[in-house]
């Protein structure tokens, strides 16, 4: 389990940061099996998973908008991976960023491999991951950003947000060197769009009747649906970050799903207890909170482990997302920063308690290399989350200022919003009755 312990960050530095031990390397037609369904599992997240759970959650009258907003950064995200972000956050540049040395894929052939997979499956699979990180923010802004503005704003995000932080944590940078324990996103995918969510939330304001008129969910249907597709395709998400079919894999599977199970059920007693029925969103929610907080440490904690995160996911979300509501009164429309960037937080701290082999049963499988105690590891997590957390705020306010300029203001009018975004901005409609 040695090679294990490095984490994702360590295996990437040797497949890619050097080629000429690359290439000596044999391709293994087992682990490119696992990667190209992973791949695709991924992306089955998004596109429907993401989009069906976002969409049954708005109103009606905004539900293409989120179908649409998925859509477009799916593509968009892919262009610019292609032509800039992959190089930037894989190749070897400094601590902070990587170079252009592969801008617009150059030198990746047939061939070319990144470990013993193609490396164009490495850079395929970790576009999927630069796909859904934006499209998790729209969650913060839902119903009430323009969709220029969505596009402008995801886009500079990708590169001026995602894609640093990304060469931190997995392309050899600052936070990889100092032994980051981040296994499949809980800093590059959770804490960055939970983040960001919350800054748009603030910076755009609530939507109009929020916290008087109810702005309930218009199709649960949808978005059990979009939540099972989410549940399914996180196993290739967290297993397929092993980047091999073996027994990481199969291990970030098995705590992945005992999070995710965990964190559902929390959720719902929690309702069951304190309102005297659970709901379906409820239990979802709290799918989806054990998912996020689990990412991070699904390559680092072992079966018993991930029972207590998901246990923790489901209690600590729930309150924090009626904190934000009822409380604090910001409109991050469909909880992105309370499941995930919360979630985020918490597995990327408890990746530091539940790793070590000195817990009984909740024991994972040891600290990163170089560090030999629970609280050095701790420490080491505790500034990837106040960095990711503080770059993510300051840049993302930055973006939005910018975009608010370029394409005068952020929000549609209130006419407009009153009307619906289906009907302005795409001139259809969800239904047709």
């Amino acid at each position: 389990m040695n090679q294990f312990k490095t984490g994702l960050a360590g295996l990437i530095m040797i497949c890619i940061s050097l080629p000429a031990f690359a290439e000596d390397v044999a391709l293994d037609t087992g682990n490119s099996a696992w990667i190209l369904a992973s791949t695709a599992l991924v992306l089955f997240m998004t596109l429907p998973g993401l989009a069906l759970f976002y969409g049954g959650l708005v109103r009606s009258k905004n539900v293409l908008s989120i179908l649409m907003q998925c859509f477009a950064i799916a593509g968009i995200s892919s262009i610019l991976w292609f032509s800039f972000g992959y190089s930037l956050a894989f190749s070897e540049g400094n601590s902070f960023i990587g170079d252009f040395d592969k801008a617009f894929m150059t030198g990746i052939g047939k061939d070319t491999l990144a470990g013993d997979i193609p490396e164009s499956l490495f850079a395929m699979f970790q576009m999927t991951f630069a796909i859904i990180t934006p499209a998790l923010i729209i969650g913060g802004f839902a119903e009430r950003m323009k969709f220029s503005s969505v596009l402008l704003f995801s886009a500079i995000w990708l590169l001026a947000v995602y894609v640093p932080i990304t060469h931190w944590v997995w392309g050899g940078g600052w936070l990889a060197s100092m032994g980051l324990y981040d296994f499949a996103g809980g800093t590059v995918v959770h804490i960055t769009a939970g983040v960001a969510a919350l800054v748009a939330a603030l910076v755009l304001g609530p939507r109009r009747g929020f916290g008087t008129a109810a702005m309930m969910p218009h199709n649960m249907t949808m978005t059990v649906g979009g939540a099972g597709m989410l549940w399914v395709g996180w196993f290739g998400f967290n297993g397929g970050s092993a980047l091999a079919a073996n027994g990481d894999a199969g291990m970030a599977m098995l705590v992945t799903h005992i999070a995710a199970a965990t964190g559902a059920l929390t959720w719902m007693f929690i309702e069951w207890i304190r309102y005297g029925k659970p709901s379906a969103l409820g239990t979802v929610t709290g799918m989806v909170a054990g998912l996020g907080t689990i990412t991070g440490a699904s390559g680092f904690v072992g079966p018993a482990g991930a029972l207590v995160i998901g246990f923790f996911a489901g209690a600590i979300c729930f309150s924090v997302t009626t904190w934000l509501k009822t409380v604090m009164k910001i409109d991050d429309s469909l909880d992105v920063f309370p499941v995930h960037g919360v979630g985020g937080i918490l597995g990327t701290l408890l990746a530091g308690v539940f790793s070590a082999t000195s817990l009984g049963i909740f024991s994972g499988f040891g600290f990163a290399d170089g560090i030999e105690t629970m609280a050095g590891q701790m420490k080491v997590q505790l500034i990837g989350v106040i960095a990711t957390v503080t770059y993510t705020a300051f840049v993302s306010y930055i973006i939005l200022k910018v975009v608010s300029l370029l394409t005068k203001g952020l929000r549609v009018s209130e006419e407009q919003e009153i009307q619906g975004l289906d009907i302005h901005m795409h001139e259809e409609r969800g239904y047709d009755l």
